[in-house]
Order: C-alpha cells, then structure tokens, then sequence
C-alpha cells in the first residue's frame, strides 16, 4: 500500500478551507505549480481523484475530504512526537496558540494564561480575541490550538459535528437583564419590569420575564449574541426593538445607565464591568444561559504542551460559578 504523505493532508485541508488550489498554495506559502503537481502525483499514485478542479476554485472529491479529514490528527500527532522527542532529550518546551471570545478574555483567560505560566513556565503560550465562529476558523486551519468558545441551546439545530474536532463543556454562563432604574415615561415602565425582588442597584432574588419588557428598546451584541436575543424575545412573544449594537460590555452598561435602552449580558461580562448606580442586573430563565466550552483538534490531547493548557482551563471553569454582580 502507498504510504501518504503528511504535506498531502495539509494541502487538501488548505484547498477545502480556501476553496481553490492558489489560494491553498498562498496559506502554505508555496506555489499554485507546486501545490498542482504534488496533488496530481498524489491521485496517481494512489489511484484516487482527490480534487475536482474548475473555472471558480476547486473541491475535494469524497477521497479527497477523507484524508483532508485527517489533516488536524496527524499534525498534533506529529506535533506530540516532536514534543514528547524534546522531553526525552530533557528539554522543556512547547508552544499554545489560544482563542477567545470577549467576555473570557477579561475574566477566564488571564487564570488560565497565569495557571500555565506556574505549571509549564517552558512553554510559550499567545491569545487572540475572537467569537466562537472565528475562533473555529483558526482551529480548523491550524493557526491556533485551543478555542474557548461558547453555544447557546438551539445553535445545534441542523448543524452536523465536526470530526476533526473534540468539544468538551466547562460550565454555563447565565444571563442578566441589564435596565436603568431612573428611566421616565412609557420607556421607564418598560425599563422596571415586573421583579419579585431586588432593590435599585443591584441584581433581584427573581427571574426578569422578558415580555414585560416588550416595549422597551433594546441593545444588541455580537451577531451570535444578537439572533440568541432574537429567538428567546421571540420565544416570549414579541420583536425586540433593537436600537443600538456593541459587543462591548462596559460600553452597553453606560448605553443603559443613559436610558437609552435594556440589554442581555453574561455573567462573565458583567463581573468585570463596573455597575453604577441606577443600574439593575436581574437574572433570567436559565434556559437562556450559554454553554462555555473548550475545543482542539482531534488528537491533540496527546500534544503535551496542549494537554497542560487543557488543564489550565479545566482548572479556570470554576470561574463561571457564583452569583449575578452587585
């Protein structure tokens, strides 16, 4: 049987996420030439058509998707080896490349960066801030090795897992109605709701049901964020009035404290963002909270510079318990 190549695994990973063979070549710093001729002795010299080649790019035969399949696995693999040679040699080294969304960058991040520093001080360790999409991306084509993302209950639907891809839970992260307390008028109503508890200033003992607040004007966050606080105000019965758009979790608390509209934020934003007075956080359905979670490439457990940064998450999730900030 035909040995495969590694380098051929890489390259089919990079003509299915660049849908084309020059744009392949460009992320692999090589030459549409030298790309097209490493693929072409590959079908001949095992038998398969890999690529189907045509005027807008180029796709992956089934053959072809297979082995880009395992594109992910066989690099950590390789990775680990070259990791696990280095320990026998006495040498302690290694390199994780994290992505993040936002709201961790303030709050889980730091403990998991500060965790590995204690642990394994010889592996070398950078972060990027990106949503959970992006942050897949990357993941996808190697350009980073652990995702902290996030999923709310229905962002499954129709969604077929990635079997390059290990995806395990850290824990939930609730939401919180953010309002002014001070606002007046018809708008002001909208912004006090109906609470059973809690007092101006501070998060309520009672969940917030978001229909009470159907008239009031609403501040969206990132796009994921956004269709979430779409389906569950559509769940409570009506069309949020949505006015003003950040991902910013500071900049939405001052938008409210102005009165100039209501938000949902997660507990993870808000327990680094400084509430002033006149601003209420009240906790909602826990239906609505959001799924942390922690991704690498399938195999990459074995990778032990990986493995160490695991831990350091697993270590950090704590973090997503604890009540509403006052």
């Amino acid at each position: 049987m035909d040995e495969i190549d590694p380098q051929l695994l890489r390259v089919l990973r990079a003509v299915a996420d660049g849908g084309s063979i020059t744009r392949a070549a460009a992320a692999l710093g090589s030459s549409q030439p030298a790309v097209s001729q490493l693929l072409a002795r590959a079908e001949e010299r095992l038998g398969h058509a890999l690529v189907l080649r045509g005027g807008r790019g180029a796709t992956l035969t089934h053959a072809g998707q297979v082995l880009a399949d395992h594109a992910l696995h066989v690099q950590a693999a390789l990775t680990a080896a070259r990791e696990d040679l280095d320990a026998v040699g006495g040498l302690s080294r290694g390199r994780v490349r994290l992505a993040g969304f936002p709201s961790a960058s303030s709050a889980l991040v730091p403990a998991v960066l500060a965790r590995l520093a204690a642990t394994a001080p010889g592996v070398t360790t950078t972060y990027v801030e990106v949503e959970p999409p992006e942050a897949l991306e990357l993941l996808r084509a190697g350009e980073v090795d652990v995702a902290l993302t996030f999923t709310y209950v229905g962002d499954e639907v129709g969604a077929a897992p990635d079997p390059a891809l290990v995806t395990r839970a850290l824990g939930r992260d609730p939401l919180a109605l953010v309002t002014s307390v001070g606002a007046s008028g018809a708008a002001g109503a909208a912004l006090a709701g109906v609470r059973s508890a809690g007092t101006g200033g501070g998060a309520g003992s009672a969940t917030v049901d978001l229909a009470s607040h159907r008239e009031a004007r609403w501040i969206g966050g990132c796009p994921r964020c956004r269709g979430h606080l779409l389906a569950s105000c559509a769940t409570a019965g009506f069309v949020p009035e949505i006015v003003l758009e950040t991902d910013n979790a500071a900049a939405v608390v001052g938008l409210v404290a102005a009165g100039l509209g209501v938000a949902l934020l997660p507990r993870l934003a808000l327990d680094t963002t400084v509430i002033p007075a006149g601003v209420r956080v009240d906790p909602v359905d826990d239906d609505l909270a959001r799924r942390v979670e922690v991704v690498v490439a399938r195999g990459a457990e074995r990778v032990p510079s990986i493995r160490a940064a695991l831990d350091a998450v697993r270590s950090a999730a704590h973090l997503l318990d604890g009540p509403l900030p006052r």
